[in-house]
């Protein structure tokens, strides 16, 4: 199993080291045809609006493809562009989930904090550390979306088909469990 790390801007090194911890053979991507050579990606943290100049419209457009056909995990930033609906402000996404989400909801890099949410994994409930940085809020979940993840009753994990996002920094947290949904997910 080949996992890519979008690795444009972000923390995209905390995610390889994470997956490769967990037995995955991890491809930084920095061009759009390593696209071809992958079976998942992960698009990581950083600034949305940048990764959509870095990628360019032809590198969009290849990762638009990408995410409606195979496995992938987005976070904070990669949350926003996987989003078919983006507000403050209004950006283009991926289309990849049925989700509306809000940028920078929980306020500027001085508001950041861990924070306790509770993770619905196959066992049921139970607590998972959450490391929010400048964090998105989803605001609308769509019918055929999964919450997978909640903190104080918001959703911060959701999954759809193929397609998994979280708000928060899973990369930056000692609970291997989101990551390892991920690699469930593309096993499966």
């Amino acid at each position: 199993m080949k996992i890519g790390v979008l690795a444009l801007q972000g923390d995209f090194d905390a995610h390889r080291k994470r997956l490769e911890e967990l037995g995955a053979e991890v491809v930084l991507i920095k061009r759009s045809e390593q696209l071809d050579e992958i079976d998942g990606l992960v698009i990581p943290g950083g600034e949305s609006g940048t990764f959509l100049k870095l990628l360019g419209e032809a590198g969009f457009e290849k990762l638009k493809q990408f995410v409606h056909l195979k496995p992938t995990f987005g976070t904070c930033a990669g949350a926003i562009l996987l989003a078919n609906e983006v507000e403050n402000p209004q950006q283009s996404g991926l289309g990849a989930l049925d989700i509306r989400i809000r940028r920078n909801a929980y306020g500027r890099q001085i508001d950041s904090s861990i924070r306790q949410g509770q993770f619905q994994g196959k066992l049921g409930n139970s607590p998972l550390e959450m490391v929010f940085i400048r964090a998105p809020k989803i605001e609308r979940v769509g019918p055929g979306v999964e919450i997978i993840a909640t903190e104080s009753g918001d959703p911060v994990a959701v999954r759809q088909g193929r397609v998994m996002a979280a708000t928060f920094h899973p990369e930056l947290s000692d609970d291997t469990r989101v990551h390892q949904s991920f690699l469930d997910l593309v096993r499966d």
